[in-house]
Parts: C-alpha cells; sequence; structure tokens
C-alpha cells in the first residue's frame, strides 16, 4: 500500500532589512557641488536664448546712482567694426582660446601678476553673474562659468552679450545707450574712430573719457583700430563675424 505524501509548509523567507543609507561630509560635498554645476549650467543655458535682465555691478550702480541706462541691441546690430575694436583692445586671441589664454596667463605670472590676463569670456562671466574686485572666491567661480560659457555661447554671443553689460560712463551700460550717449548715433551706426575710443575705456569707463578723451586715451585709440583692422585681415576675426 502506497503511502501518502506528506505536505510540508514553506518556511517563510526572512525579510533582510537594507542597511539604512549613510552620507558622510564628502558624500554631502559631492552632492552640493554637482548641484552648483548643473545650476551653473542650466543658467549658462538660459542666457545663451535669453539677455540678461541686469547683473550684480548694475544693481550696484543704479542704486549708487538713482538708475542707470541700458539698452539691449543683438549683435546683428552693432557695427562690425565695433566688435573687432573690443576684441583689438581687451583679448586679440579670443578666437585663438577656449576661455582662458594661457600664453597671456604664463605672461602676467612671470611679470609678478602686475598686469591683467583676463580673457572676454572671463570678463563676461565676472559681469554677468559676479561681483568686481580681486579675491580668491570670485577667481575660483569664475573659472567654474568660463568654461561653461565657451562650451555653450558662440564666440559671437559672448561679445554680444559682454557690449551689452559692459559700462562704458558712470551708469551708461551697453553699447547702444553708449554710442547714443557719447556720439549721438546707433551702435549700428559707429565709425571706425567712435569705436576705437568705445573700446579705449574699458575696462576704466571711470577713469577714462571717449568724448574729450586724453592724451593717453587717443594714442590707446589710436592702437586699437590698427589692432582692429589687423585682427581682420590675418583671420583673428572670424569666430564672430
Amino acid at each position: 500500500m502506497a503511502k501518502k505524501a506528506t505536505s510540508r509548509k514553506a518556511s517563510p523567507r526572512k525579510k533582510t532589512k537594507t542597511p539604512a543609507r549613510r552620507f558622510t561630509p564628502f558624500a554631502w560635498l559631492r552632492r552640493l557641488v554637482m548641484s552648483f554645476v548643473l545650476a551653473v549650467i542650466a543658467w549658462v543655458g538660459l542666457y545663451s536664448v535669453v539677455p540678461p535682465p541686469t547683473t550684480p555691478y548694475m544693481l550696484s550702480e543704479g542704486l549708487a546712482h538713482d538708475g542707470i541706462v541700458r539698452s539691449w541691441v543683438p549683435a546683428d546690430d552693432i557695427a562690425p567694426v565695433m566688435l573687432r575694436s573690443v576684441v583689438a583692445a581687451e583679448d586679440a586671441n579670443f578666437c585663438l582660446h577656449w576661455g582662458f589664454d594661457m600664453g597671456q596667463l604664463r605672461a602676467a605670472i612671470a611679470e609678478g601678476g602686475n598686469r591683467g590676463a583676463s580673457t572676454l569670456t572671463q570678463q563676461t562671466a565676472k559681469n554677468v553673474w559676479l561681483w568686481h574686485g580681486r579675491s580668491w572666491p570670485r577667481k575660483a567661480l569664475e573659472a567654474v562659468f568660463t568654461p561653461v560659457v565657451e562650451a555653450l555661447w558662440t564666440k559671437r554671443r559672448i561679445l554680444e552679450v559682454y557690449l551689452n553689460i559692459a559700462e562704458f560712463d558712470t551708469g551708461v551700460f551697453g553699447i547702444e545707450a553708449a554710442a547714443r550717449h557719447h556720439f549721438g548715433v546707433s551702435a549700428r551706426d559707429l565709425s571706425a574712430r567712435q569705436a576705437a575710443l568705445l573700446a579705449a575705456v574699458l575696462p576704466n569707463p571711470k577713469g577714462r573719457q571717449a568724448v574729450n578723451p586724453s592724451t593717453a586715451t587717443l594714442k590707446r585709440a589710436a592702437a586699437i583700430s590698427d589692432g582692429a583692422a589687423t585682427i581682420r585681415r590675418d583671420g583673428r576675426a572670424d569666430c564672430f563675424e
């Protein structure tokens, strides 16, 4: 006679507890850095198509002088010679670097840091998002924003933004407001001489004047005018024209 099979009840499986995730200070720091980098990428990406509504320096100058004068114009409405002039004045190798001009940086270090080595991309990053003045925290943030700007913006866009937020006289921001304020013309109609004089006041518009310029400013403007013609001839303006 066959034996009846005895059924065995399966023993309940023991639930294994998932150990609670522990966040170390390093993990929190890593998450914070990643969140900041993603925020920078998103912010820079937004300004690649949207004009910056204001800047920290504009806000401070507006409070100090009861307002500012500013008018945004696209690069197509700025005289090409103005684009070339500001490159000749501030960053002749603009088309040749990726945000940092290592040759100029090494030269500045060799001279004891007594000369500037900031590119137009660095200046744009500083002017749009940061504060003025020399400090290591500001330089560190500038070093974060600069390569992101170079990666997400065209060279023409960098110049467009720079010329629309630069200060050309006390409380006068942007090339359109500057052209009308100093010469009574639009940015589109600036002559080569006018463009060179406006570029010559940068980056010290409170110490230099485009109208009734000093001898030093006139000499600087003449050098800028020659430089603008040179970079057009040798192809160093090709990346933004």
